[in-house]
C-alpha cells in the first residue's frame, strides 16, 4: 500500500472517527507542551564551577530548582512524570468510537485489505491526529513562552522563557509523540481480529488473582528488610549504604505501584461479587454483573489515576516529615546564630515538594480526563445493548446509576489502598522521628570553652513523632473521588443520547 493511499485511508471516516482523531489531537497537544518545557530546562546554560568545584548558580532565575544546576535534572525529571498521564490520556481516546472504526475496518478487509494493511491505517489515523496535535502543542508553547516572559522589579526570570530547546529537541517532539501514539494504538489492536465479516475480540474469561498484593507487600516491606543491612554498609562504606538504599527504594516503589495498578483488577472483580452478592436494587446487580465480567477495564481507566494518588500520598508523606524536621530543627537552635539559614532551606524544600504537588494534581486531572473518555466511550460502545434494556422496560435512571456502582464501586477502595501504600513506601524509607541537635554554646573564653567547665551549656536534643498528614490525605483522596463523581456526570449526559430507540434499528 502507498504512503498516499495509507494516509487518505487513515482520514476518511465519519462523524465517529473525526471526533476521535479531534481528542486524540487535543490530547496530544499537552504532551508536547510538556516535553518542549523540559527541553527548556536542560537548554539552561551551564556557567561552569567555583574554584572549590560547586557549581556557579545561575542568577538569571528566581527559582532555586533553576539557578542550582544540580537540581534541574529533578525538575526535568518531574515533567516527563507529568508526560506519562496525558499519554495515558491519548490512549484513552484512541478507544474512542471503536465500533465505528471496526466496522470501517471490517469493510476495508471486506475490499481486499490484509489484517496487516488494517492495523498500519489506524495506527496512521493514530499517528496522523496527534501529528496534529503535536503541532498544535508546539505553538502554544512558543506562545506561552512569550507572554510568560515577564521580569519583575528584581530583574530575574520565574521560569526559563529567555532560551529555546534545540532544533532536535522540537523535531524529537514532533516526531516521539505521533510515534508513541501510533505504537499505542497498534498495541490496543493486538486482541482484535479485523475479518471481512466483523470484528472479534478475545477477552480473558479467567478471573483476577491477588498476586498483585504480593508486589504491594514487598515493595513496602523490602526497604525495612534492607534498611539494617544498609545501616551496615553505610559504616563500612557510607556511599555503598546510600546507594543501596536508594536502590532499594526506587525498585520498592516501582513494586507498590505496579501492584496497585494490575491489583485494581481484583478490587473491581470482589466489588463486583459483593454488589451482587449484597444488591438489593436492579442497579447494583447490574454494575456487579459489569464488574465481574470485565474487571479488567477498571485497572486500565484507573491506572494512571491510581499511580498519581500513590505518588501523592508520597509528597504528602514526605512534607510531612520535612515540616517536622525544620520544627524541630528550628526549635533546638533557637539560640543559634544559623536559624536564619536554616528557614532559608526550609523554604527551598517547602517549593520543591510544591512543585511537585502541583505536578501531582496536574497529572490527576489529566488522568481523570482519560477516564471520562473511556467512559463516554463505553456508553457509545453499549448503546444498543442500553436501547435494547429501555425498550424492554429499564428506566434511564437504572442504568444511570449502575454506571455510577460500575465506576464508584472499584474506586474508592482503590484510592484507598494507592493512599496507603504512598505513605507506606515513605514511612519505610524515612524515620518516623525527627531529631534536632542544638549542640553546645560557650560564654567563656577560649580556655574555658570545654564539656563540663560552666560557661559551657549543653542544649537538649529535640524529638518528635512525624505525623501522619490525615487531612492532606483526605483532600487528595476526597478530590479524586469528587473529581470522578464529576466525570460520571459528566458521562451521564451521554446516556440518554446513546439510547434512543433509532439504535436498534439495522443498517
Amino acid at each position: 500500500m502507498k504512503a498516499a493511499t495509507l494516509a487518505q485511508l487513515a482520514v476518511a471516516g465519519g462523524r465517529t472517527d473525526k471526533v476521535r482523531m479531534t481528542f486524540t489531537a487535543v490530547s496530544s497537544a499537552p504532551a508536547a507542551v510538556v516535553l518542549l518545557a523540559a527541553a527548556a530546562v536542560v537548554a539552561v546554560p551551564e556557567l561552569g564551577t567555583e574554584q572549590d568545584g560547586s557549581d556557579i548558580l545561575n542568577e538569571v532565575y528566581s527559582n532555586s530548582l533553576l539557578r542550582e544546576p544540580g537540581l534541574r535534572p529533578g525538575v526535568v525529571f518531574t515533567l516527563l512524570m507529568l508526560a506519562v498521564p496525558v499519554l495515558f490520556l491519548a490512549g484513552q481516546s484512541i478507544r474512542f468510537g471503536s465500533p465505528a472504526r471496526d466496522r470501517r475496518l471490517a469493510a476495508m478487509r471486506l475490499a481486499g485489505a490484509t489484517p496487516g494493511q488494517a492495523v498500519r491505517i489506524a495506527a496512521a489515523e493514530t499517528a496522523a491526529a496527534a501529528l496534529l496535535g503535536s503541532i498544535v502543542g508546539t505553538g502554544a508553547f512558543l506562545l506561552l513562552r512569550v507572554l510568560l516572559h515577564r521580569r519583575p522589579a528584581d530583574g530575574r526570570l520565574p521560569l526559563p522563557t529567555d532560551v529555546l530547546p534545540s532544533a532536535l529537541a522540537f523535531t524529537g517532539v514532533l516526531v516521539l509523540v505521533p510515534v508513541l501514539a501510533a505504537l499505542i494504538g497498534a498495541f490496543l489492536l493486538r486482541r482484535v481480529i479485523i475479518t471481512p465479516l466483523g470484528v472479534v475480540r478475545r477477552v480473558r474469561s479467567q478471573s483476577p488473582r491477588l498476586w498483585p498484593g504480593v508486589l504491594i507487600l514487598v515493595g513496602v516491606f523490602a526497604p525495612l528488610v534492607i534498611r539494617p543491612l544498609g545501616a551496615f554498609l553505610a559504616r563500612l562504606d557510607d556511599t555503598a549504604g546510600g546507594d543501596l538504599a536508594l536502590v532499594v527504594a526506587f525498585v520498592g516503589v516501582l513494586l507498590a505501584v505496579a501492584g496497585v495498578i494490575i491489583g485494581t483488577g481484583w478490587i473491581a472483580y470482589t466489588a463486583g461479587r459483593l454488589l451482587h452478592r449484597f444488591g438489593r436494587r436492579p442497579a447494583m446487580l447490574l454494575a456487579g454483573r459489569n464488574l465481574m465480567a470485565d474487571p479488567w477495564n477498571g485497572s486500565r481507566t484507573l491506572s494512571a489515576l491510581l499511580a498519581a494518588l500513590v505518588v501523592g500520598a508520597g509528597v504528602l508523606a514526605y512534607r510531612a516529615y520535612m515540616v517536622t524536621h525544620f520544627a524541630v530543627t528550628n526549635e533546638a537552635l533557637a539560640r543559634r546564630e544559623d536559624i536564619v539559614a536554616e528557614s532559608d532551606q526550609e523554604s527551598f524544600f517547602r517549593n520543591a515538594v510544591d512543585l511537585v504537588r502541583i505536578a501531582v494534581v496536574v497529572g490527576a486531572l489529566v488522568a481523570a480526563a482519560g477516564i471520562m473518555v473511556a467512559l463516554a466511550e463505553s456508553i457509545v460502545a453499549r448503546r444498543r445493548t442500553y436501547a435494547g434494556l429501555i425498550a424492554a422496560g429499564v428506566p434511564r435512571g437504572v442504568l444511570g446509576a449502575s454506571i455510577a456502582w460500575q465506576t464508584l464501586a472499584p474506586l474508592v477502595p482503590a484510592v484507598l489502598v494507592a493512599l496507603t501504600v504512598g505513605v507506606s513506601l515513605l514511612r519505610a524509607v524515612v524515620p518516623a522521628e525527627a531529631t534536632g541537635r542544638g549542640g553546645a554554646t560557650c560564654s567563656g573564653g577560649p580556655s574555658d570553652c570545654y564539656p563540663g567547665s560552666p560557661s559551657w551549656v549543653e542544649h537538649p536534643v529535640v524529638t518528635r513523632a512525624v505525623p501522619v498528614p490525615l487531612d492532606d490525605l483526605l483532600v487528595l483522596g476526597g478530590g479524586a473521588v469528587a473529581v470522578m463523581l464529576l466525570v460520571v456526570g459528566v458521562g451521564l449526559l451521554l446516556l440518554r443520547r446513546s439510547t434512543d430507540l433509532d439504535e436498534l434499528r439495522v443498517a
